[in-house]
């Protein structure tokens, strides 16, 4: 019963209040009921009534009346406070999981000023914020990326309480906002079918494709380095732990393979994710190899970004976008980051 009364609540908001990347709080839009202090304000103002009726007490009658008016002009006033604002999504990075989801809000004011707004996900603290009269006030709102692919924050709760706090005007807001989460990199060794080709005859082949004839020089070991490139006799001279640079061959690519690796869908992405990434530091152009997807041999910032998306997104339904032919932030988030307009 109460999942069926849920569903029809959606339901019923997804009707009134849709999703939209900017959203102006109307009288269609706010709801309004006394708070806890306030029914405990109502339940007084109804003992002093009782009190007047049964004592026939004309400073009793007036006061009691004079504390019903103030609770009156406040509903206008609290009501009034949250009427007119306008919310716009602002945007927000990609992330990895297990961090802080960060979400921008800008609120603006096209009339009179608002004050100690309450913005949030329940049942977590809101963030109060004032905005002032023909003013814009802008928030970072955020949410744990527990999983991979889009995240979408679901409705934002915007309240006041001003002026007295004995009535709470809300409203539930959906600003089509919608984040993309990349796998936790975990570090590891790949093997040798994940690192190169099959027809790789060469020692390159056998080093995960960072070179084996062509020394370079030592470094400081990194968690993912190969324990075969260790340096020990650094190690015992008390110099730290050191691994063996090598430069990669010329003319060869570097595969990521999915179907190479071993263990769970989760653990295999996360180990490719690891790889994208220290693999993107150095430069060294690699490929992807995803069931279904395969992303050709390349390097820089739009091929790990590409890359990144297609780990994200393996497996995951396409996101739909609540009006067909728009971008929405999702879009323009992305079209930011990779530089276009």
């Amino acid at each position: 019963m109460r999942a069926r009364l849920k569903s029809r609540w959606q339901r019923w908001l997804l009707r009134r209040i849709p999703p939209a990347a900017s959203v102006q709080l109307t009288q269609r839009r706010i709801f309004i009921i006394p708070t806890r202090i306030g029914a405990a304000f109502g339940l007084a103002l109804g003992l002093m009534l009782l009190a007047a009726i049964n004592y026939q007490n004309s400073l009793a009658y007036g006061l009691t009346f004079l504390l019903a008016s103030v609770f009156i002009v406040a509903i206008l006033h609290t009501y009034r406070n949250l009427a007119g604002l306008t919310l716009h999504a602002g945007g927000g990075a990609a992330l990895f999981v297990g961090e802080l989801a960060r979400f921008r809000v800008r609120l603006e004011s096209r009339g009179r000023a608002h004050q100690a707004i309450g913005l949030g996900w329940p049942p977590a603290a809101l963030q109060a914020l004032d905005v002032a009269r023909e003013g814009v006030s802008e928030c970072e709102l955020s949410r744990p990326a527990l999983r991979r692919g889009w995240l979408r924050p679901g409705r934002l709760r915007v309240e006041s309480r001003f002026p007295l706090g004995i009535l709470v005007a809300w409203s539930w807001v959906d600003l089509d906002q919608a984040l993309l989460v990349y796998p936790r990199p975990l570090a590891g060794e790949l093997p040798l079918a994940a690192g190169a080709r099959e027809d790789d005859e060469d020692d390159g082949a056998r080093t995960l494709g960072l070179g084996a004839d062509d020394f370079q020089g030592l470094k400081s070991y990194q968690p993912g380095d190969s324990k075969r490139r260790l340096y020990w006799k650094a190690y015992s001279r008390g110099q730290g732990l050191l691994v063996k640079d090598f430069a990669a061959l010329a003319g060869r690519e570097l595969w990521l393979d999915f179907a190479a690796l071993q263990g769970d869908v989760e653990a295999r992405l996360s180990l490719l994710c690891h790889w994208v990434l220290h693999l993107s530091e150095r430069q060294q152009p690699f490929a992807l190899s995803l069931p279904g997807s395969v992303l050709a041999p390349d390097s820089g910032e739009n091929h790990r970004e590409a890359c990144l998306r297609a780990l994200a997104l393996f497996g995951e339904p396409p996101l739909t976008l609540p009006s067909a032919g728009r971008r929405g932030t999702v879009g323009r988030v992305f079209d930011r980051r990779l530089g276009q307009p």
